[in-house]
């Protein structure tokens, strides 16, 4: 029985609260998990009245004893408190100090005073223990202990109701009946002289208290008829807090897990000799109790392998189910909470139960916060995903923006719905906000990349259409040059914006978007042949000189013209330079507003005259004394449309006639030497002299055979050595030049026509011999042809190219070709 009642001492004599102590016997007797189902009785009384033996009988506790043997003194001292063993709910027995003690003296009732506001204000139920014999007499024991029981309940502000049970012990043959009204007279005659605060001057006794009276036999002469007594007296304190039981209207009373702790700090206010406000203490005791529990509660939270596992896996990606693991979570410790406070004053613990809510929320929003940052980037890569396939498979763009967009704005939401947790009302729109901004940024990057393709492939198709067209356009450089040109831009241009038009169609652009772009489309196709232009523009010279090349050595069917001599050099000189002329008017401005200009005319007028007849001074000036191309611009055309000015095509012009004047002379010069290659023969008066002074020889030849035979002979040599080394050929290019290069060649040529006759007098030539002498004779004419040639050698490469043909009657020349895409070729004659 000792084992059970855990008996532990309170508070000491010298007034020290044993917290420790407190705390072991509420875990041995699992106080914690009572609630509201807990008793306390205390037993109040002088000292050695028996009360300790009272409670022993009572409830099977072991509390200390007077020895009677060795004589009455005080046995308790301070407080102690035990656990009444076998009654239901769980009861604390609390023995307290005996009053009217010698070894305290009269004068210190102190601690009597304390150790009974201690009682009242934790106890359920008093008993009174006080003798028969005390009964109707006015300085009897028990009436300094009934005063120091009101006075010290004048200090509980609303104090809470207790039942009073006096216990009279050592009844006389005296019926209870008639002890009970004496005694409850006594009570009230002490209750109306306490003095009381004003708010409770006229509130009676039932009030504060409920008083109960039972009598006792004397336990030394009638130790059964007392145990028997007792026994009866025990069930009435089973279930005592509930209706009907003896504390079945008790008020205030603090959940068991404050018990502790309102215990001590109820002591600690009596010491300091404060006044205790119950109500007050019942809200501290609560508000310390539920912040503790809650505090409790949040580190088990923190602790929980549960949340920490779910905190774990959402570090690395979504979570199914992570609002209801995590709300069953969060749910398992409020519930532990609110089991836990139950008992305690109503507003502190919902107002602690708000706190740890707060509190856990605030500390679980980040993971929230994190599986709601895993759902928008899942949602955004599901959405680049299926847009990549959609316009992969040839959709329209905005309506597959549309439908992606609202396919994984549902799946969000659906996420967001399975994320949230019931206890919170997190609000996810601003995730939902930056997530339909990350899609329409990454729907406006795809769409300025779609169409930055799209246009890139049109501008492609344009550059195409236009570039070698226009080309072909500027090198033909004839009147209509400009007329094609802007038909052509215009054609490729609309077919372009119609067909890009259709295409834009699917990205449902504003109106001005698309009217941009299409300008654009068109300034790019126009800014091409600009640019196309330009460059054109700096190749005029060249393809002046191609055109004059072409005109002036070629007639109307496009055949290479021959230098007979029947030729008007001048007329087609004229001609020619006045195409090369249209080409530089053609070139000198861009014409692709169709506006008139006078460029071609000024032209014409300022170079044309005085430059058909090529002068062989370079200092010679062109143009009239009015110089209407010292200018840097053009009438009725704009700057950004000159492409030459005025003064470049002067200088140009210039340039051009220079460079174009050796091909007219080279022409003239061919014209001249066919001339003379075709008068070879003497004047007919030197031919009738020759015949007259040499008739005498011509009788002899005709007589003497011999001498014509000799003629003969060397006839054909001479014939064998005019052929053989193109004597006419060589005198083509002057006299010096032709005595030079037959001199080096006289002597070979002789060795090879003795070599010559030499293997035909044998039977045949040899196969060396024949298989050499035709290469060698021909590459010598060759290397003498070209080596004695300086004329030939001084002609530029993109001035000159010559045809020449030899016959045995006569020598052709053709006239030198400027163009550079056309070869020089050199005919070499062939022995026969």
């Amino acid at each position: 029985m000792a084992e059970d009642s855990c008996v532990t001492q309170l508070i000491d004599g010298n007034g020290e609260f044993n917290v420790a102590g407190l705390d072991e016997f509420t875990k041995k007797v699992k106080l914690a998990e009572c609630g509201l189902s807990y008793a306390v009785v205390a037993i109040m009384g002088p000292q050695s009245s028996g009360k300790s033996t009272l409670l022993n009988h009572l409830f099977h506790t072991n509390f200390r004893e007077m020895d009677a043997y060795r004589g009455r003194s005080q046995t308790t001292k301070g407080i102690w408190i035990a656990h009444c063993v076998g009654i239901e709910p769980c009861t604390i027995a609390m023995d307290l100090e005996g009053t009217d003690g010698r070894e305290r003296g009269e004068d210190d009732t102190t601690f009597e005073k304390q150790s009974a506001l201690f009682a009242l204000a934790v106890s359920d139920i008093v008993l009174i223990n006080m003798w028969c014999h005390d009964i109707g007499r006015e300085h009897a024991a028990n009436k300094p202990l009934l005063k120091t029981v009101f006075q010290v309940m004048m200090r509980l502000f609303s104090p809470r109701k207790t039942t009073l049970l006096f216990v009279i012990r050592d009844k006389t043959k005296t019926p209870l009946e008639r002890l009970e009204p004496v005694l409850r007279e006594d009570i009230q005659k002490i209750w109306d002289s306490v003095r009381k605060p004003q708010a409770h001057k006229d509130t009676p006794l039932s009030e504060f208290f409920n008083v109960e009276v039972v009598a006792l036999s004397s336990y030394e002469e009638k130790e059964e008829k007392f145990k028997e007594e007792v026994a009866q007296l025990r069930q009435r304190f089973f279930n005592s807090v509930s209706p009907g039981g003896l504390a079945g209207d008790r008020r205030g009373v603090v959940p068991a897990t404050g018990f502790s702790f309102s215990a001590q700090h109820i002591w600690k206010i009596i010491k300091e000799n404060k006044d205790l406000d119950l109500p007050a203490h019942k809200v501290m005791v609560a508000t310390v109790r539920c912040e503790e529990i809650a505090n409790e509660k949040f580190r088990q939270l923190t602790s929980d392998e549960g949340w920490l596992a779910l905190e774990e896996a959402v570090q690395t990606g979504t979570v199914p189910g992570f609002g209801k693991k995590l709300s069953s979570i969060l749910e398992t410790y409020l519930s532990a909470y609110d089991i836990e406070v139950n008992y305690f004053d109503e507003g502190v613990r919902n107002a602690k139960r708000q706190q740890l809510e707060s509190k856990a929320l605030e500390f679980l929003y980040p993971a929230y916060a994190t599986m709601l940052g895993n759902l928008r980037s899942k949602a955004l890569e599901d959405f680049k995903t299926k847009l990549g396939h959609l316009l992969t498979k040839g959709e329209a763009f905005a309506s597959s923006v549309h439908a992606c967009a609202e396919s994984c704005l549902i799946e969000f939401d659906q996420g967001c719905a399975e994320a949230a947790i019931q206890q919170a009302d997190w609000d996810a729109s601003k995730i939902r906000e930056k997530l339909i901004r990350d899609i329409d940024a990454h729907a406006s990057s795809v769409c300025s990349e779609k169409l930055s393709e799209l246009i890139a492939n049109y501008e492609k198709k344009l550059s195409a259409a236009l570039s070698e067209p226009i080309d072909s356009l500027f090198e033909a450089g004839g009147k209509n040059t400009w007329a094609s040109i802007r038909r052509l831009l215009k054609q490729e241009t609309e077919v372009a914006v119609s067909e890009f038009s259709s295409d834009i169609t699917g990205f449902e652009l504003d109106e001005e978007t698309i009217r941009t772009m299409l300008q654009n489309l068109r300034d790019y196709a126009r800014n091409l042949v600009e640019k196309k232009a330009r460059e054109e523009a700096g190749k005029v010279l060249i393809r002046m000189k191609d055109r004059f090349s072409t005109v002036f050595n070629h007639d109307n069917d496009s055949m290479p013209r021959v230098w007979t001599g029947n030729e008007d050099i001048k007329a087609i000189t004229k001609e020619a330079r006045s195409a090369s002329l249209k080409l530089l008017s053609v070139m000198a401005a861009i014409r692709l507003d169709e506006k008139p200009d006078k460029i071609e005319n000024i032209l014409f007028l300022s170079l044309m005259d005085g430059a058909v007849t090529v002068s062989t001074s370079r200092s010679r000036e062109i143009g009239n004394p009015t110089d209407s191309l010292a200018s840097s611009t053009w009438e009725e055309v704009p700057p950004k449309d000159t492409l030459i000015t005025p003064v470049q095509c002067k200088s140009l012009w210039r340039q051009f006639m220079s460079e174009t004047e050796y091909s007219v002379t080279q022409a003239m010069s061919a014209q001249e030497a066919h001339k003379r290659s075709n008068n070879w023969l003497p004047p007919p008066w030197a031919i009738a002299a020759m015949v007259i002074l040499g008739f005498n020889e011509f009788m002899l030849l005709l007589k003497n055979p011999l001498y014509l035979m000799i003629l003969f002979v060397a006839y054909l040599l001479s014939k064998a050595l005019w052929v053989q080394m193109d004597i006419s050929g060589q005198f083509r290019h002057g006299a010096l030049a032709g005595l030079l290069s037959i001199s080096s060649r006289f002597l070979p040529t002789i060795m090879n026509l003795l070599r010559r006759l030499a293997e035909e007098a044998q039977g045949g030539p040899t196969p060396q011999a024949s298989g050499q002498s035709g290469p060698i004779i021909s590459q010598g004419f060759r290397q003498q042809t070209h080596g004695s040639n300086p004329l030939s050698s001084s002609i530029p490469e993109s001035s000159i190219s010559s045809n020449i043909s030899s016959s045995d009657s006569s020598v052709e020349y053709s006239s030198p070709n400027l163009s550079h895409r056309r070869p020089t070729k050199i005919e070499e004659p062939e022995l026969s």
